[in-house]
């Protein structure tokens, strides 16, 4: 999709004039939300898609970029339809976030005959680079900080492990998560006793199970993992109703505001929280992505290739790092 721009843009480099287009041009860039319906959430996180496009919106502000968005409204056809309309708009670049393959593909057609070049949110798009998160890798965080905590406050000491989320989810990213968590525990707690909990994708839920688990072992250490941020609230209400905050640690994904909050709102993870029976949560940073992926845009529209895949930054958030991750500002 590139091969028409690179010998004129290759030339003018060589010239040392700089990008094919001055400084001072701006690039049209369409940008189709997986979904932006209210209360909708994304990716088994606390993310919404006002969420993410809020993100795109900050991030253009600074960039010599006319951004276009459109909304899938998580449905396939209106994926395409957006794509129809973004064409004949005359974009320069789509950054495409939807979930269905079989649409993916006849995207990625229409885009490739109308010589346009496109970024991938997410969900693979052929022949286009791919930007987001490593759920693996995300997921392997949370369970090495899990036996890493064992380890060091609770030395040759019997613990049991419970992972709390929506298990049944039959998706690959939660599938990805749940093997990196599990995987990261047993790289240095192999023999450990392992639970499931599954809330049905209703993290409310998470209280009424592990206050049933908790009551059924009484008097035991318990590494908790769970799938998402609201789950884990739920999880910390369970142990402090039932009085086992010395005996029990969560570390959570996603790291949206359920956790960390917002500039008023209540923090778990905060500095002046260290106590909390949530040790920390593996970032997403979906409220971000616009910073990360517009950059990319340029790059590719100047002619540079991208790498195949770009992989979201994953850090293990605690209380000692949020304020640096999250100023209590929320300055993004």
């Amino acid at each position: 999709m590139l091969l028409r721009r690179r010998p004129l843009l290759a030339g003018i480099a060589a010239a040392g004039l700089g990008p094919a287009r001055s400084e001072t041009q701006r690039f049209r860039i369409a940008f189709a939300n997986l979904d932006e319906t209210p209360g909708v959430t994304l990716e088994g996180l606390g993310f919404t898609g006002l969420d993410v496009r809020r993100s795109f919106e900050l991030a253009a502000r600074t960039l010599p970029v006319e951004m276009r968005y459109f909304d899938n409204a998580g449905d396939p056809a209106r994926a395409i339809a957006n794509v129809e309309a973004a064409i004949a708009q005359h974009v320069d670049l789509l950054i495409e976030y939807n979930a269905d393959a079989d649409a993916n593909v006849a995207i990625a057609r229409r885009f490739a005959d109308s010589h346009i070049p496109a970024i991938a949110l997410v969900y693979p798009l052929p022949g286009t680079p791919l930007y987001g998160p490593d759920n693996r890798h995300a997921g392997r965080i949370a369970g090495r900080a899990l036996a890493a905590f064992a380890q060091e406050d609770w030395p040759n000491q019997q613990v049991l492990f419970v992972l709390i989320g929506d298990l049944a989810d039959a998706s690959p990213a939660i599938a990805e998560r749940i093997e990196g968590i599990t995987s990261g525990v047993r790289e240095a707690l192999p023999r450990l006793q392992f639970t499931s909990l599954d809330t049905g994708g209703q993290s409310v839920r998470a209280d009424a199970l592990l206050t049933r688990y908790l009551q059924n072992q009484r008097g035991q250490r318990m590494l908790i993992a769970t799938l998402d941020d609201l789950s884990a609230l739920y999880a910390k209400n369970a142990i402090e109703m039932n009085r086992r905050q010395s005996d029990c640690i969560i570390v959570s994904q996603g790291l949206d505001r359920n956790i960390h909050g917002g500039a008023s709102e209540k923090k778990e993870i905060d500095p002046n929280n260290r106590g909390s029976v949530v040790l920390g949560s593996v970032g997403y940073y979906m409220d971000r992505y616009g910073s990360d992926v517009l950059p990319l845009a340029l790059r590719m529209l100047r002619g540079e290739a991208l790498p195949p895949r770009t992989f979201t930054r994953h850090t293990l958030v605690t209380a000692a790092n949020v304020f640096r991750e999250y100023p209590p500002l929320d300055m993004n």
